[in-house]
């Protein structure tokens, strides 16, 4: 008999992704609707909750906490398994890499302690959970991650944005790949701890490294600018996002990968997609589809 899977936050990038991987797999995938369903009404006949509710940067204070309270709640009810969407967030500038499940948790920022007491509530509650942890999302399409807002936003004109040093190592993970490690994991959920704090290793790759899997992608150079970090400290005062994209600019200048050893001797022998196939399908339409085809078929 096929389980059930409950996706919350469907529309958004994560949750997208999930509800395709699950519905895959042969799973009975829901998608809960805020403006009519009832929580603790919905995860009745459900065995995995994937939480991929994700509020915008100036409301995490105000939300994040309560959502997931919310979540840990209705998943006792049932002693159903929730998935969460992980980042590197919680480990704080200055941390020595590689980042993995023994790393101390030990970010100051508001945004990184917002994430560091979310999943110490998951930790503490008893309920069965899988943080799958990865780095920066590569998306198939535009979902306004720092791919796609920033760097890549006028790839179709050659320009690139970089955020910070381009030979400092930075964590990434093409966001299908992870959705299918959710399923994977989530089939095998009754093996592992209660608590299973998961790293995704993705790749790894230095702004150089990335720029130049880019130009192979597109088969031509591009030009490359820095991330002009002074125009966000400008629009601060006036831009609600600016200041929280201003807290994270460490992470582009902290080296740092992933630790995978965790995830490989749960989920051994799993298929990441190669890198360039990965990029070409991030690349914005404007470029042309056959571009990006012909790019993904000749690398």
């Amino acid at each position: 008999m096929a389980e059930t899977v409950l996706i919350l936050g469907s529309n958004g990038r994560f949750g997208r992704h999930a509800a395709e991987a699950f519905a895959k797999a042969g799973w009975v995938v829901q998608r809960f609707d805020r403006s009519k369903d009832v929580l603790r009404e919905a995860v009745h006949g459900v065995q995995v909750i994937v939480n991929a509710w994700n509020p915008a940067y100036p409301d995490w204070e105000s939300q994040v906490p309560k959502l997931h309270a919310e979540v840990i709640d209705a998943a006792k009810t049932v002693d159903a398994t929730v998935i969460v969407p992980g980042n590197v967030y919680v480990f704080g500038a200055g941390t020595p890499s590689p980042w993995g499940v023994t790393t101390a948790h030990q970010a100051r920022n508001p945004l990184g302690q917002i994430r560091r007491d979310m999943e110490q509530a998951y930790r503490d509650s008893g309920v069965r959970t899988i943080v799958l942890r990865s780095g920066d999302f590569i998306d198939t399409k535009a979902s306004g991650n720092w791919f796609d807002m920033i760097m890549a936003k006028k790839i179709s004109r050659s320009l690139f944005t970089y955020p910070g040093r381009r030979d400092v190592e930075h964590a990434w993970a093409y966001l299908p790949d992870v959705c299918r490690a959710a399923v994977g994991l989530a089939e095998k959920r009754t093996e592992l701890n209660r608590f299973e704090d998961i790293c995704f290793a993705g790749y790894t790759l230095t702004g150089d490294e990335l720029i130049q899997a880019l130009e192979a992608v597109l088969g031509r150079s591009i030009k490359v600018r820095t991330m002009p970090w002074w125009a966000l400290k400008l629009a601060a005062p006036f831009w609600k996002l600016a200041p929280f994209l201003l807290e994270m600019r460490y992470l582009w200048n902290t080296p740092h990968r992933l630790d995978g050893a965790r995830f490989e001797a749960v989920l051994p022998g799993f298929k990441h997609t190669e890198l360039h196939v990965a990029l070409a399908s991030a690349l914005p339409d404007e470029i042309g589809r056959s571009q990006k085809s012909m790019s993904a078929q000749t690398i």
